[in-house]
């Protein structure tokens, strides 16, 4: 089986990395700033589940002597998705399996409509990652969760010949019979904890403790879960207490990537998340006060170190 993995940061070079050690057979599409330090020092993993760094195989999107790819698993972050869409073109075969690993859903609307729907199937990850200014991936929490499955929730042949070859990695990675449903579980959680913590600027732990704050979390989660039941989306009825109750069991210096983003001054998913949420919440006349403080909040962010 030949992988494609687009992106070689902390998503995609955590899991890719964690493929390849495996023995899977698997290259990186990646930008050739990217590809020439990964020529000079390798791809390195420091990770609480032990070390790995081994010499991969890269690509960039004009090099077209690979062919077409069994997998492709998108590994970018919302702001650089429309360009991996682009890069990934030339490489998608009618076999092709498309997997993106993304937060939210707004792009799976995308991928179905620019490639054949039965090529994309759901995929989402659990992982404290980043990478340093050596480019090297730090992991550094016992959650490393990589999830994918069809739409249909059926155990295709072709699910069941990607779990044989992406089950025996040191990650946790692992197909599922609901993703739709984890999907958009995980969009309403990371929405939570991102809005929250990029807000107080803070860990989930001084935030929990703060007077009000369990109760601001909650609210915010009740708001986001009205949205999804509006659409239609297939959460469980307590998933509001569910989420509250993940919070409360997170370390007390537990931080939101969207918040390490923010202290590194890069670039934020705000507008894939909150945002897209908030343009349904208009649509469906549903009134979000807490949500909208979270966004603007991020808007101010960006209009601070973008505009």
């Amino acid at each position: 089986m030949k992988v494609l993995v687009v992106g070689a940061g902390a998503v995609g070079g955590y899991f890719g990395g964690r493929l390849a050690e495996s023995g899977v057979d698997v290259t990186f599409l990646v930008r050739e700033k990217r590809q020439r330090q990964l020529k000079e020092n390798g791809l390195k993993i420091k990770s609480v589940h032990g070390d790995y760094s081994f010499l991969p195989k890269t690509i960039v999107s004009t090099d077209l002597s690979q062919g077409k790819y069994d997998v492709i698993l998108i590994g970018t972050k919302s702001y650089h998705f429309l360009k991996a869409i682009e890069d990934i073109k030339s490489f998608v075969g009618q076999e092709t399996v498309i997997i993106p690993m993304l937060n939210g859903i707004k792009h799976i609307d995308v991928l179905k409509s620019t490639f054949l729907e039965n090529q994309v199937i759901g995929g989402l990850c659990f992982v404290e990652s980043t990478v340093d200014q050596g480019g090297v991936i730090i992991q550094s929490s016992v959650t490393h969760d990589f999830v994918y499955g069809e739409f249909s929730g059926k155990e295709t042949e072709r699910i069941k010949e990607i779990n044989e070859a992406f089950s025996q990695t040191k990650a946790s990675i692992r197909k599922s019979d609901t993703i739709l449903k984890d999907m958009w579980h995980k969009y309403m959680f990371i929405s939570g904890l991102s809005g929250i913590t990029t807000l107080f600027r803070s860990s989930i732990g001084p935030i929990r403790e703060a007077k009000y704050g369990l109760e601001m979390i909650g609210n915010l989660f009740l708001e986001i879960g009205s949205i999804m039941r509006e659409v239609g989306a297939p959460i469980d009825d307590d998933i509001e207490n569910l989420q509250l109750h993940k919070i409360n069991e997170m370390s007390y210096d537990m931080k939101s990537s969207m918040q390490r983003d923010m202290e590194k001054k890069e670039s934020i998913e705000g507008e894939h998340l909150h945002g897209y949420l908030l343009t349904l919440a208009k649509e469906n006349n549903i009134n979000t006060p807490y949500l909208k403080m979270a966004y603007s909040n991020l808007c101010t962010y960006n209009k601070q170190h973008f505009n």
